[in-house]
């Protein structure tokens, strides 16, 4: 109950999915996603920990994540179908503001429901958010070279690759490349300039 007292109230809706904070109750469907998708997620992750889910570690994060919305520093969501399906998550972090003005944007998307366009759904669900109610100027992500789905993913949302991160995060074990990919407030022509 104090959880829910707590944790801030957002819901994003898309055209096709919602974004939505992750709840304590979430666990089942979100570990039960996870380890269906684990093959399909694996190369682009952080290496998962043996045993890989823990309810009480899930329950921290989620614990962990409201705080950062609640100040604004993070939103971390699920990303569910109509009928509350969860199909994956994403999330803006590191969010900055003065003279910044940035955040950054992370994504999954559970195997079953990917190469459907649920994911450029919910990055121009977030980048609106981002741009309009956050008033960001930039949102920017960052891709492991070679993950050709999420290059093209990016591109299509309205992102430029702007450069070459060197052994940028810690994927699957080992420091890895990535590519850095921005998108600015007004670029598409549908969020004009703040």
């Amino acid at each position: 109950m104090l959880d829910r007292l707590l944790k801030p109230q957002i819901r994003l809706k898309g055209r096709e999915v919602t974004l939505r904070l992750p709840q304590p109750a979430d666990f089942s469907d979100w570990a039960n996603l996870r380890m269906r998708s684990r093959s399909f997620l694996e190369p682009w992750e952080p290496k998962w920990p043996e045993p890989p889910f823990s309810r009480r570690e899930f329950i921290q994060t989620v614990r962990r994540q409201t705080g950062e919305a609640r100040a604004k520093k993070a939103y971390s969501f699920f990303i569910v179908s109509d009928d509350g399906t969860l199909m994956g998550g994403i999330t803006l972090s590191n969010i900055r503001y003065g003279v910044c003005q940035n955040g950054e944007i992370g994504y999954w998307m559970g195997e079953p429901f990917a190469g459907n366009g649920y994911m450029h759904d919910a990055i121009d669900t977030l980048c609106e958010f981002g741009f309009r109610q956050l008033r960001l100027h930039r949102i920017q992500a960052a891709c492991i070279p070679g993950n050709e789905r999420s290059e093209r993913l990016l591109k299509k949302a309205g992102f430029e690759r702007e450069g070459l991160l060197r052994s940028y995060l810690l994927i699957g074990g080992a420091w890895r490349d990535h590519h850095l990919y921005a998108r600015l407030s007004g670029e598409d022509g549908r969020l004009g300039p703040i």
